[in-house]
């Protein structure tokens, strides 16, 4: 038999004994030691309050706050402007956007030029799929290409999107993906978090964080036992483990 076979079969009987040597935990038990964990409901609440308030639902943290007495860390008001300015960048309305964000705050783009750079490549990307090649090339010219001699990567970004004009049918273009949507939720996304930054709040909610640790967690447990676990965060339903 060869050195690999001997090998192989080795390793297979050093996964089979582990895998028979882990701890089997029963759901009754499992339960009981969930239950034995206690998390005070003014902690899930403000959980669930941050989470509407940095994803933006002004109405649900109003009648949140109202239903259960938290109260938010920044003010529900500023929540409809954050809003209003990732609305107009994902409809395509950018200059409309920036001037929104200098409403709310100067200094959040004069201090981020790699935000204020994008929200520009944006204009540039609009410009392009309205089919406004002359006046895509000018803005490029006199808005883009400075900043680009100022940085590597603001010109390498640059050149990426000025190359969707080469191409009659973009979906043969290697940067296409410029033009789908989802390239002006990226940036509504960014232009949201550098807002969120800028009135001291997170710029992510913690629950999703929070449900990537859960979902760590159980990956590392399984390697030592086998016990009810959640498959589908969507229920977050136990099921038993197969033993």
């Amino acid at each position: 038999m060869s050195l690999f076979w001997i090998v192989l079969r080795r390793l297979a009987e050093i996964e089979e004994r582990m895998a028979t040597s882990k701890k089997v935990i029963t759901r009754e038990e499992w339960e009981k030691r969930l239950n034995a964990v206690k998390i005070r409901k003014e902690d899930m609440n403000k959980l669930v309050m941050n989470f509407l308030v940095t994803e933006g639902y002004v109405e649900a943290a109003e009648k949140f706050r109202m239903e259960s007495g938290t109260e938010p860390d920044i003010d529900l008001a500023t929540i409809s402007d954050r809003m209003a300015v990732k609305k107009a960048v994902q409809c395509g309305n950018v200059e409309d956007a920036i001037e929104k964000v200098n409403d709310l705050n100067p200094a959040i783009l004069d201090t981020n030029p790699q935000l204020f750079f994008h929200l520009q490549q944006q204009r540039l990307i609009e410009l392009i799929r309205n089919g406004k090649v002359e006046e895509a090339l000018e803005f490029a010219q006199e808005e883009l290409a400075p900043r680009g001699e100022e940085n590597q990567s603001f010109l390498e970004e640059l050149e990426r999107t000025v190359s969707l004009l080469a191409f009659e049918d973009v979906s043969n273009c290697p940067v296409g993906e410029l033009l789908d949507i989802s390239q002006r939720l990226k940036t509504a996304s960014e232009v949201n978090a550098a807002i969120l930054t800028s009135q001291s709040h997170e710029k992510d909610p913690k629950l999703p964080s929070l449900l990537k640790m859960l979902l760590w967690a159980q990956n590392q447990l399984d390697q030592k036992a086998a016990y009810p676990r959640i498959n589908d965060l969507s229920n977050t339903a136990l099921e038993d483990p197969a033993v």
